[in-house]
């Protein structure tokens, strides 16, 4: 409702008598709420006021606003939490549990598909068809995004978790939290897992264990406010007992048996953690960011499958010294606005950050291993491989939200064309040296002058560690022939040689016998002049 701007009405002051009626209300639409809640929630002194606006599809919406932040909104006589109020109070709604890769798709206006469901051990909450549930992440309890139950829990089990689930009203990072401060989610322990019981609990039904087996098909599906086209969908497969994690937190410790100690283990995955949240989550809006908020909400999260994430094991023992050393690096900018009290104020978002350089055969390698220990390969076609949530982000497009499968040969050819370019030129006695992009061949040309005069022209020799003016002193010589060195037209810091006269010959034999280069990195020695027929 609230994913694009709206347009505010009114904004007053709420009166005595109206403040009263809004408790009332609210207690007789959250009745788990105390009287204590409920005035905490409505406060009396505190400024508090009332918000009339049009969302952008006509809707007229009335929001309650207290200490600068939305805290309900009403809409066709039905009072509705913020996900600012539902962050004091998480418990006040059925919570439903969903993947982070979801959320950007509910901020944009999609709505929650129910093959986008974490099933817990315990079972997913009882609801009736129409009801306010709130919706959460793995690994943190605190919720992001409230709606309305499309189907009763039952009807969701009958399904097989397969249709429309929830219709979103409110989302964290939509327009409405944007109208408050800005605050990120806080990082709340998700409640300890409980053992399946046989018999149907209060408020939870058990889920049916193949359902709980089987690989899920994570499914998003939303309407465009403006005509009403499928937006998008995505597919996956998660384990389902991993929403009992520490917050944030997914999966095992490092692996045992690598070679390295567990101390650099961690301070590798902490990097790691680090940049990929600075990368994928991140955004300029976000600064200034607390660094509690930065570890809870965006690095706990980046965290990969099969690992945990715990600073007391690395070596900087804490997430202050770990960032200050970030800083040092400069890569960020961490200030203590208020007392004891550390936020990042800026980030380097154009640091370089280099990884390890793989070659297509490690990376099929990779691919390889990892949908094998991830159970991927189809059963019934061990030529498919069923595409996860990871899979669907890296190598799907916008438009192909009804892939599920692909053959090995498509998944490993669109994982290589993901993957920056490099290319890596060795000369004997010398470091390898590594580059970004695609290598260009060295081009050989012929060009006219004036007076019909032939030039032959040599571009691209820097790629491949040669100095042009190198190239020209040892061509002028050979060819006894003028030789000049200037700037390649439409290239940024490159240089082209000219040769006077159509000399491809002495070229070809100082670039492929002299310099050892490959004839396929060389075009244009076809232009060689032909011998000239004997008398």
């Amino acid at each position: 409702m609230f994913a694009k701007a709206f347009r505010v009405k009114s904004n007053t002051a709420i009166k005595g008598s109206d403040r009263r009626k809004l408790r009332a209300d609210v207690a007789a639409a959250f009745p788990t709420l105390g009287t204590d809640q409920v005035s905490a929630l409505v406060p009396g002194k505190e400024e508090l006021n009332i918000v009339k606006l049009y969302a952008h599809r006509g809707d007229a919406v009335t929001v309650y606003v207290c200490g600068g932040n939305p805290i309900l909104f009403e809409l066709e006589k039905n009072l509705y939490p913020t996900v600012y109020t539902l962050w004091s109070y998480p418990d006040l709604l059925p919570t439903f549990t969903t993947w982070p890769l979801v959320l950007e798709k509910l901020v944009g206006g999609a709505d929650l598909m129910l093959p986008g469901l974490v099933v817990p051990p315990a079972g997913l909450p009882q609801v009736q068809q129409g009801d306010l549930c709130a919706i959460a992440l793995v690994g943190n309890r605190a919720p992001v995004a409230i709606g309305v139950a499309a189907m009763s829990t039952a009807e969701m089990l009958t399904s097989g978790l397969k249709g429309r689930g929830f219709s979103m009203l409110h989302t964290y990072q939509d327009h409405l939290w944007r109208s408050g401060d800005k605050s990120s989610p806080p990082s709340l322990a998700p409640p300890a897992p409980d053992a399946p019981d046989v018999n149907e609990e209060k408020g939870s039904v058990q889920a049916d264990p193949a359902l709980q087996g089987d690989m899920r098909r994570l499914t998003l599906e939303g309407e465009d406010k403006e005509n009403g086209e499928v937006r998008q969908q995505m597919c996956g497969e998660k384990s389902l007992s991993e929403a009992a994690e520490d917050p944030g937190v997914r999966g095992l410790n490092p692996d045992p048996t690598d070679s390295k100690t567990l101390q650099e283990q961690m301070d590798e995955l902490l990097q790691r953690c680090f940049l990929h949240a600075l990368k994928c989550q991140v955004k300029k809006a976000d600064l200034p960011l607390l660094t509690s908020t930065f570890l809870g909400s965006h690095m706990f999260s980046c965290c990969p499958e099969g690992r945990q994430l715990d600073i007391k094991k690395s070596s900087y023992k804490k997430l202050s010294r770990f960032l200050q050393h970030m800083q040092r690096e400069q890569v960020i900018q961490v200030e203590e606005l208020r007392s004891g009290v550390e936020s990042i104020v800026a980030v380097d978002w154009r640091h370089p950050r280099k990884g390890s350089v793989l070659e297509g055969g490690e990376v099929r390698t990779i691919i390889v291993n990892y949908a094998k220990k991830n159970d991927l390969v189809d059963a019934d076609n061990k030529n498919l491989v069923r595409l996860d949530p990871i899979l669907c982000d890296c190598i799907l497009e916008k438009n192909e939200h009804t892939v599920t499968k692909l053959p090995w040969d498509s998944l490993l050819t669109r994982c290589l064309e993901r993957l920056q370019p490099a290319y890596q030129v060795t000369f004997p006695g010398q470091e390898p040296i590594v580059k970004k992009g695609k290598i260009c061949p060295i081009d050989i040309t012929l060009a006219q002058r004036a007076s019909n005069k032939k030039v032959t022209v040599v571009r691209n020799l820097e790629a491949y560690g040669l100095d042009p003016c190198s190239v020209a002193a040892v061509l002028q010589q050979r060819c006894q022939a003028s030789t000049t060195v200037t700037p390649a037209p439409g290239a940024k810091d490159s240089l082209q040689v000219q040769v006077q006269g159509n000399q491809i010959h002495h070229l070809s034999r100082l670039l492929l016998e002299d310099y050892q280069l490959p004839r396929k990195y060389i075009q244009g020695l076809e232009k060689a002049p032909k011998p000239s027929k004997k008398k």
